[in-house]
């Protein structure tokens, strides 16, 4: 039987481990944005956007935990960008709007903290004479429980009687989409639902919500959309990526498998080496209903895939993932644009043109001369205009 002094030295040896362990971590811990070799004069090229822009377009999700004690730099810094673009501009929340369970109703015990960081980002947005849309992300919909619906619907009413503006939430009444929406006449955005697809509580189906009757008649629509506007410059605004070099694709780093409880909490780094390892093996080949991995979100991408595969000029802009990521692959551009409040783990390499794990949201620049730019915006301490850290050409 192990006596006190056993138990102490095993207690100790597992603490100097965690110290070590920890210490190696932060040594490994990525602090620099990654570019791939056809970006890494990024600077140089940055030089030649000098065409007027006609339309600009900020992506930003997971914004669901915004300071409320004092001004929030990513909301700070997006609010400035957005007056300086006037009307001219669209902004997409592109999800998880409220942390941690969505808008819960008034007697549940995050209802006031919910109410409050959803009032920093609408009152963010006073005075801005652009376009705005809302979408929602799997925390929306009651981290896609039950209730889940009940929640997304009172979002919808509280957003667009905020702001006193109407068709801001989309799609509406929880419905998978698709919607179209015009920009300009060469740029057409697409808003759908990728959380109606994965969601394992009730959900809207059929003409009396205003939803399509089925994932047919949904795929139908869509492939129409992108049938119609196969001449013009096209974004998906969706909640999910379809393509991810972070938590929810299956890559993780060093601090998940030794510390496995950062995952709940930032500051639980309680060493379990070894075991610690599961979780991460678990969400990789197994997963959530929020992970590429899952057969549910497969099923999901596999046709969202499909779908999208022969249109080039398209733009796949999510969040779900919560850092900054451009994608260039099968012709295609792909950005993960979820670091609204939060940072977290990417990895470069692959497809992957830029990554970063750091706070910000992406612009997108459509020229006058038909060129289409995308600029990577962070927010810097004691910087009130931030920095740009990546900036490219894809169009």
């Amino acid at each position: 039987m192990m006596d006190i002094t056993q138990l102490l030295i095993i207690c100790f040896a597992a603490l100097g481990i965690g110290m070590i362990a920890l210490y190696f971590y932060k040594l490994s811990k990525p602090i620099k944005p990654y570019y791939h070799h056809v970006a890494s004069n990024w600077q140089v090229q940055n030089a030649d956007n000098i065409n007027p822009t006609e339309h600009a377009v900020f992506l930003i999700g997971d914004t669901g935990a915004p300071a409320v004690d004092r001004p929030d730099e990513v909301l700070e810094l997006l609010k400035l960008r957005l007056h300086e673009a006037g009307e001219n501009s669209t902004v997409i929340f592109l999800g998880d709007i409220v942390y941690p369970v969505g808008l819960p109703d008034e007697g549940h015990k995050y209802f006031a903290l919910a109410h409050l960081r959803l009032k920093v980002q609408l009152d963010m947005l006073d005075g801005y004479r652009g376009n705005i849309y809302f979408l929602s992300g799997n925390h929306d919909w009651n981290k896609t429980r039950e209730e889940g619906f009940d929640s997304v619907i009172r979002q919808q009413k509280f957003i667009e009687g905020y702001l006193d503006r109407d068709n801001v939430y989309l799609p509406p009444n929880g419905c998978p989409g698709p919607i179209d929406i015009s920009l300009t006449p060469d740029l057409t955005l697409i808003i759908i639902n990728t959380t109606w697809w994965v969601h394992r509580g009730y959900k809207p189906i059929g003409p009396e919500f205003g939803c399509v009757r089925s994932e047919q008649e949904f795929f139908e629509q869509f492939t129409a959309i992108l049938e119609e506007n196969k001449e013009k410059d096209v974004i998906v605004a969706a909640h999910h990526p379809l393509y991810s070099k972070a938590f929810h694709g299956g890559k993780f780093n060093l601090k998940t498998h030794l510390f496995p409880l950062t995952f709940l909490h930032d500051r639980l780094y309680l060493p379990l080496p070894g075991v610690g390892s599961l979780y991460p093996v678990y969400r990789k080949f197994f997963g959530a209903v929020e992970d590429m991995s899952h057969p549910v979100y497969k099923r999901m991408r596999k046709k969202m895939v499909a779908a999208i595969a022969n249109h080039p000029n398209l733009i796949w802009a999510a969040g779900h993932d919560h850092n900054l990521q451009y994608i260039h692959k099968n012709d295609q551009h792909h950005i993960v644009s979820g670091a609204g409040s939060k940072a977290a783990y990417v990895r470069s390499g692959g497809s992957a043109i830029f990554t970063h794990a750091h706070k910000g949201f992406f612009k997108l620049e459509y020229k006058h001369n038909s060129a289409v730019w995308l600029q990577a915006w962070e927010p810097r301490a004691g910087n009130a205009e931030g920095e740009l850290s990546f900036s490219r050409k894809i169009f």
